[in-house]
C-alpha cells in the first residue's frame, strides 16, 4: 500500500482528462451511459435547489436547524448509484443527495430537523432502499454499519457469487469524523472480521470550524491503512471518480474481500450548519478555489461537450424549482405531532414506566383546561 495520486476522471473545466491510476477504474464507466450522466446531473441539480430551499425555511422559521449539502453532490450522487439495491446506507446528516437517489421522501429530512418526528423515515420499509436514519452523534454509525455488515456475513450474504445476493454496507461520514474514536473502533472490528464495509469519507476541509490541515498531519486515506483497511483518495468533485471507485471497492467488499475506505476531497462551500458563521473563519481564496470546481457545472461541461445542448438543462432547472416549491408547499402544510409521540416507539413492547409518563403529561395538561368538562375529567383522573 504505497501512496498513490488522486483519482479523477473529469478536470475542473469538464474534460476527460484520467489521472495516473484511474485505469484501474476506467472498465467500471462501461457501466454507464449518456442516459445515466444525465441522471447524475438531474439528481445533483434538483439536490441542490432542495438544500437552498430548507436553507430558506430555516430563515423563515420553519425549522430549528438545516445542515447543507452544497457542494458535496458529486460525492454523494456518484457513490450512491454505484450501490445495489440489497445494500445498506449509513449516512451521516449531510447525505440528501443519497436519500434521494435511494428513494427516500426528502421530506421526511425536513421533518426530522423540523422535530415532527423521531427519525424521518423507516429505514425498514423497502421503498426507502435500505436507506437508514440520520445520525448527529459525530461517527457513531460507523460501528452500527461495521455490526450490520458483520449481520451480513452471519446471513451468508457476502461471497455467494450472485449478484442479485452479495450485499455491502456503505457508510458515509466527514472528515471530523475520522478524529473520533469511534471510527477508529469500526475499522478494527470491520478489519479483524473482514466485514463487507465501505468507508466513504467526504472531506469537506472543516469539523465545524477546525480545517483538516489541523486535525491531520497526514492525509485522511492513510488513516484506515494503520488498522489493515486499504484506502484511496478520489476527488469527490468528480461524479465519474465517485461512481467508478465506489462501485470497485463495493464489488469487493460483496465479494468477501473485507472493508474499503475511500476519501472523497470535497468542500463545504457554505456553513456547517444553519447555526455557524463560515466568514468567520473560513478562507476567501480558498473558497473561491473550490467554487471553480463545482461538481454540477463540471458535469455539464463534459455534457455539453458530448452534445447535450440547452433544452435539457433548461428542463432540469424547472424540475428542480418546481420540486423545491413542492417541498416548500408540503413543509408549510405540516402540522405540529401530536404529544404523544414522544412515548411511542422508546420500547419495542408496552413498558409501565413509559405508559405512567404519558398518562401523567396527560393529566398535566389537562389541569390547563377550565372548561367545566375537562374539570370533571381531572377529578376523575386523580
Amino acid at each position: 500500500m504505497t501512496d498513490s495520486p488522486t483519482v479523477r476522471f473529469l478536470t475542473a473545466g469538464g474534460a476527460f482528462e484520467p489521472t495516473p491510476g484511474a485505469e484501474e477504474y476506467a472498465s467500471y464507466l462501461e457501466r454507464i451511459g449518456e442516459t445515466e450522466l444525465r441522471r447524475f446531473y438531474r439528481d445533483m441539480a434538483v439536490v441542490r435547489r432542495f438544500d437552498q430551499e430548507g436553507t430558506n425555511l430555516q430563515r423563515q422559521g420553519q425549522m430549528a436547524l438545516w445542515v447543507p449539502s452544497h457542494g458535496q453532490e458529486g460525492a454523494q450522487v456518484g457513490s450512491a448509484y454505484a450501490a445495489r439495491p440489497q445494500d445498506h446506507i449509513f449516512p451521516s446528516y449531510r447525505e440528501h443527495a443519497v436519500g434521494l437517489v435511494r428513494g427516500i421522501d426528502v421530506l421526511a429530512i425536513v421533518e426530522l430537523l423540523r422535530g415532527n418526528t423521531h427519525g424521518g423515515w423507516d429505514p425498514t420499509d423497502p421503498s426507502n432502499g435500505n436507506f437508514h436514519g440520520y445520525c448527529l452523534v459525530i461517527g457513531s454509525h460507523s460501528l452500527h454499519a461495521t455490526g450490520y455488515a458483520m449481520g451480513l456475513q452471519r446471513d451468508g450474504l457476502v461471497g455467494t457469487g450472485d449478484p442479485e445476493v452479495d450485499s455491502a454496507v456503505l457508510a458515509y461520514f466527514g472528515d471530523g469524523a475520522t478524529s473520533q474514536g469511534d471510527v477508529s473502533e469500526a475499522f478494527v472490528f470491520s478489519a479483524s472480521s473482514q466485514t463487507p464495509n465501505v468507508f466513504f469519507l467526504q472531506n469537506n476541509h472543516w469539523a465545524i470550524s477546525v480545517p483538516v490541515t489541523v486535525q491531520s498531519r497526514t492525509p485522511l486515506y492513510l488513516r484506515s491503512r494503520g488498522f489493515g483497511v486499504p484506502s484511496v483518495q478520489i476527488d469527490g468533485n468528480d461524479v465519474l471518480a465517485s461512481y467508478a471507485v465506489t462501485a470497485k471497492h463495493l464489488d469487493e467488499a460483496r465479494a468477501g474481500h473485507g472493508p474499503q475506505f475511500i476519501e472523497a476531497l470535497t468542500y463545504r462551500v457554505g456553513a456547517h450548519t444553519s447555526s455557524d458563521d463560515p466568514t468567520k473563519y473560513a478562507d476567501q481564496a480558498q473558497h473561491d478555489l473550490w467554487v471553480s470546481r463545482d461538481p454540477i457545472i463540471r458535469l455539464e461541461k463534459y455534457l455539453r461537450s458530448l452534445g447535450e445542448g440547452d433544452a435539457f438543462f433548461a428542463e432540469v432547472a424547472a424540475e428542480a424549482e418546481d420540486f423545491a416549491a413542492d417541498i416548500r408547499h408540503r413543509t408549510l402544510a405540516l402540522t405540529p405531532p401530536d404529544k404523544a409521540l414522544i412515548f411511542d416507539n422508546v420500547y419495542s413492547e408496552p413498558h409501565p414506566v413509559v405508559t405512567e409518563q404519558k398518562q401523567w403529561l396527560e393529566r398535566y395538561e389537562a389541569s390547563f383546561d377550565t372548561s367545566p368538562e375537562a374539570s370533571s375529567v381531572t377529578k376523575e383522573q386523580a
